[in-house]
C-alpha cells in the first residue's frame, strides 16, 4: 500500500516574497480573508526554489537540466527523473511533437502569514553609494513585516524514483536517499532575499505517514495572540479513514519557548510531542522502512 508524508510547518520570518510593486514602492504578496485582515503570503514557487538552491548546494542536486525549445524554457528532452531529483520530486512539463507530463510527487502549498500585516513601511536609500561620488541618493520605501508563517508539503512515497514516460525506476536506496534528503532540506531550509538570509528552520512541525494522501493540518494552525490554538488540531486528529484515527499517526516537533502555551502544547499531547530533530529523525525512519532499507541505513 502506498504512503504519504504529510507535513504543516510553523516558522518565523520577515517578507519572504514581494510583488510588482509601484513606483518606488515593493509590495508584499498579499490575501485578504474575511476577517478583514491582509495576510502575507510566499508562493510554493518561492519555496520551491529555495528547496532546490539548497538540494544543489548541500548534496549536489543536478541543475543543468533547462533548456529553451522553439521559445518555451522548460527540462532537457534527454533529461530523465534518473538525472534530475528536481524532476523527480516536483514533476515536469515537456511540450513538442508529443508532450510528456509527469505529476508532482513533493507537493507544497503557499507560505501564509499567521498575523496580518498593519501597514509597516521600510524607507530605503542608496546614500552610501551616492555620497562617494556626490550625488542625490534615490529613495525607495518596502512594505515590512514579521510573522509566523504556515506551509504544508506532501510526499508520495510510492511515487518517488518511478517515471512511465522513460520506463525509469530507481532502486530502493536511491528512492530513500532523495526523500531523505527532502526531508533535511525542509528542516534547514532558508530563504535568499533582498539581501538577507530568512532562516525558514521549523519552529513548528505536526504530521507523520499516513496511509492515504492528504494535507490533514493545512489550514489548521492558528494563532491566538501568541498561543497556538490546540482545538483544530485535537479535532483533525479524530478524524478517521479506514477504521484508524488521523492522531494514530501524528506526531509534532516543537522548538521550546515558541508559543506561549508552550506547557499546555506538551501536557495535551503528550508522547505525541518531540523537539523538531527527534521529528525529523524519526520520520527519516519511517521512510527508510516503508523502503525496506532501514537495516542496511542503520548499519551504515
Amino acid at each position: 500500500m502506498g504512503k504519504t508524508i504529510s507535513l504543516t510547518i510553523v516558522t518565523e520570518a520577515s517578507p519572504l516574497n514581494y510583488g510588482e510593486g509601484f513606483g518606488n514602492v515593493s509590495e508584499l504578496k498579499k490575501v485578504n480573508r474575511g476577517d478583514g485582515n491582509t495576510y502575507p503570503v510566499a508562493s510554493r514557487q518561492a519555496l520551491r526554489f529555495d528547496v532546490v538552491r539548497l538540494g544543489n548546494e548541500l548534496f549536489g542536486w543536478n541543475r543543468d537540466t533547462v533548456s529553451k525549445t522553439k521559445g518555451t524554457v522548460q527540462f532537457k528532452d534527454e533529461v530523465t527523473i534518473e538525472d534530475s531529483v528536481e524532476m523527480d520530486l516536483f514533476g515536469y512539463l515537456k511540450t513538442g511533437k508529443k508532450s510528456l507530463k509527469r505529476a508532482a510527487v513533493a507537493r507544497l502549498s503557499h507560505a501564509i502569514a499567521l498575523e496580518p500585516y498593519t501597514g509597516d513601511f521600510e524607507f530605503l536609500t542608496n546614500m552610501g553609494l551616492a555620497e562617494r561620488i556626490g550625488e542625490t541618493a534615490n529613495l525607495a520605501n518596502i512594505e515590512n513585516h514579521i510573522s509566523y508563517y504556515t506551509y504544508t508539503i506532501t510526499i508520495d512515497l510510492s511515487k518517488v524514483g518511478i517515471d512511465v514516460n522513460n520506463e525509469v525506476e530507481l532502486e530502493a536506496k536511491a528512492k530513500y536517499e532523495r526523500v531523505s534528503q527532502l526531508l533535511d532540506i525542509i528542516k534547514l531550509l532558508s530563504r535568499h532575499i533582498r539581501g538577507r538570509q530568512e532562516n525558514l528552520t521549523p519552529k513548528f512541525v505536526i504530521g507523520g505517514l499516513y496511509p492515504m494522501a492528504n494535507p490533514f493540518f493545512q489550514g489548521h494552525i492558528k494563532l491566538v495572540g501568541t498561543n497556538l490554538e490546540t482545538a483544530a488540531l485535537k479535532e483533525t486528529m479524530k478524524l478517521t479513514f479506514g477504521g484508524k484515527a488521523v492522531g494514530d499517526f501524528t506526531r509534532m516537533g516543537l522548538t521550546s519557548g515558541t508559543f506561549a502555551n508552550d506547557v499546555e502544547l506538551r501536557e495535551e499531547f503528550d508522547e505525541k510531542v518531540q523537539s523538531v530533530e527527534e521529528f525529523f529523525v524519526e520520520t527519516a525512519k519511517q521512510v527508510a522502512s516503508y523502503y525496506g532499507v532501514l537495516d542496511e541505513i542503520t548499519e551504515n
